[in-house]
């Protein structure tokens, strides 16, 4: 079967806000070697896609327009390049199309490294497989790669969100005890429901106390998603030699104290992230929060909703019956 020639997706042509955001006609990317060509079933919506949309990650990561956004998703395998070793045509996968230079996942085909790509977890319906991919690899960086949490560490997760949730739920599996704190009731219940051992409140409740309760030998490490009121009480709690590890782009940036050391970190895209990433995950039931879906043509309403408060990702449906255009 031949490659298709065209495709719908979300571009835009310069910085700005949501309204740079076009769904148009453009050339479908084609598989070099060692790449795979996916028929998107699903994206993800983060922050990081806002971010790159209003140039706030410029400096870093200049972009070359026009540009499709969309940095995960998941489909099927449409087609291979000469090389690839790890898929075939029909498999179900998800992946990290972050900068990819034949662009990202708000379009009906993505062509990325096979590297970038992995299996999707059996269990997780395409809207969950499609908010995956950054936040569960920099989950599993910041829990197994540099905390290095093992069995019977007490890890206090700051931050039930999109990365949040899932990181509680990899520290389960690594045999931890988890006490989460989030910003409202709900990121509490979605804490309890990621398994977390306590969650607290830090609006309403004491974080240092319950903190004390839960670890009073101190906590083995932090992992800081976001910055807030009560980090620096959970900082205080974390015994002589932890860490507080947080990703990039969380701000202020936390600070480390006298022997606990604060490291930032990236989320790492390779064959041995997602392996372990999918291994993980395949020990037993997972969730990943989605908030709210939309069809590729309400891309805006998708950012716009970013805005509100809510819990887990946006995501994208897409295929022939959500791709056309508004007028």
């Amino acid at each position: 079967m031949d490659n298709p020639k065209t495709m719908q997706a979300v571009t835009i042509d310069k910085y700005g806000g949501k309204e740079v955001l076009k769904v148009n006609k453009v050339p479908a990317p084609e598989p070099g070697p060692g790449e795979v060509l996916i028929k998107v079933q699903a994206a993800g919506v983060g922050v990081w896609d806002e971010k790159l949309r209003e140039g706030a990650m410029k400096e870093m990561f200049p972009l070359k327009f026009p540009v499709v956004l969309g940095a995960d998703g998941t489909g099927s395998v449409e087609a291979v390049g000469p090389g690839v070793r790890h898929f075939k045509v029909g498999d179900k996968v998800y992946g990290n199309g972050f900068m990819n230079p034949k662009g990202g996942f708000f379009a009906e085909y993505v062509a990325l490294p096979e590297q970038l790509v992995a299996p999707t977890p059996k269990g997780l319906s395409p809207v969950e497989a499609a908010a995956l991919a950054i936040p569960g690899l920099t989950a599993l960086q910041g829990v197994d790669g540099v905390l290095k949490i093992k069995s019977g560490d007490s890890l206090l997760v700051f931050g039930v969100g999109s990365v949040g949730h899932l990181a509680i739920q990899l520290a389960k599996r690594l045999k931890a005890r988890v006490i989460a704190v989030a910003s409202a009731d709900d990121g509490v219940a979605l804490a309890k429901e990621a398994g977390a051992d306590e969650a607290v409140n830090s609006s309403t409740g004491d974080v240092a106390a319950t903190i004390r309760r839960f670890a009073p030998a101190g906590l083995s490490a932090v992992l800081a998603t976001v910055n807030g009121k009560g980090l620096d009480e959970a900082i205080a709690a974390i015994r002589h030699g932890g860490k507080v590890a947080y990703p990039t782009g969380v701000t202020p940036e936390p600070k480390g104290r006298a022997g606990v050391e604060a490291v930032r970190f990236n989320a790492e895209s390779d064959r041995a992230s997602f392996d372990r990433l999918n291994a993980l995950i395949g020990s037993g039931p997972f969730k990943v929060r989605v908030a709210q879906t939309f069809p590729l043509s309400d891309v805006v309403a998708a950012h716009a909703a970013m805005q509100r408060h809510h819990l887990g990702r946006m995501a994208l449906k897409i295929g022939s019956e959500s791709v056309a255009a508004r007028s």
